[in-house]
């Protein structure tokens, strides 16, 4: 009768945790689809400030393309495509295409030591609660969304861009 009661309970457990296995699974892949920004949808509005001080509103850009860049300074592809982003702002500041370059949680000094070591022009915005990192699902770094002059985000991507790449999304988006 020991014997008996002792399969009944290890059944019962094994079919509890298949059943919790199956759900883990289930929720991982249903929830890859909800957390991306949908694409053609209005980009998450969002106040953040610059190493300067200056307020930067998204919704202030309307009928500019905007390149929103979210990286971090101890990220090594966020570091190897910032010169790029660089050389493409000040070609395309005055075509109406602007890059809004948004640290994810660090502190104002490891960022200006970042911006001063590669000589940054464009807004370099410390979001410092993660909550606009939030807003658009951004994990992992680098993550870029190209926004377009109607203030929908139009693509994202994920990883390092080339300067090439850079150039073509900043064409892409320009008004």
């Amino acid at each position: 009768m020991a014997k008996k009661q002792r399969l009944v309970m290890r059944t019962v457990i094994l079919l509890v945790l298949a059943a919790a296995l199956v759900y883990a699974l289930y929720a991982n892949l249903t929830k890859a689809d909800q957390d991306k920004v949908e694409m053609n949808s209005e980009a998450p509005n969002f106040v953040l400030t610059d190493m300067n001080g200056t307020k930067h509103k998204l919704s202030d850009y309307k009928g500019q393309g905007v390149v929103l860049n979210f990286w971090g300074t101890w990220c090594k592809p966020c570091e190897k495509e910032m010169p790029y982003m660089d050389s493409q702002y000040e070609e395309f500041k005055d075509k109406g295409v602007q890059i809004l370059a948004v640290n994810v949680g660090e502190s104002n000094y490891s960022v200006e030591q970042f911006v001063d070591k590669y000589a940054l022009d464009f807004p370099v915005l410390i979001d410092k609660k993660s909550e606009v990192q939030n807003a658009y699902k951004v994990d992992p770094l680098p993550v870029t969304f190209l926004i377009n002059k109607e203030g929908k985000v139009v693509d994202q991507m994920t990883g390092s861009l080339t300067e090439a790449e850079i150039r073509g999304f900043m064409n892409r988006i320009k008004p």
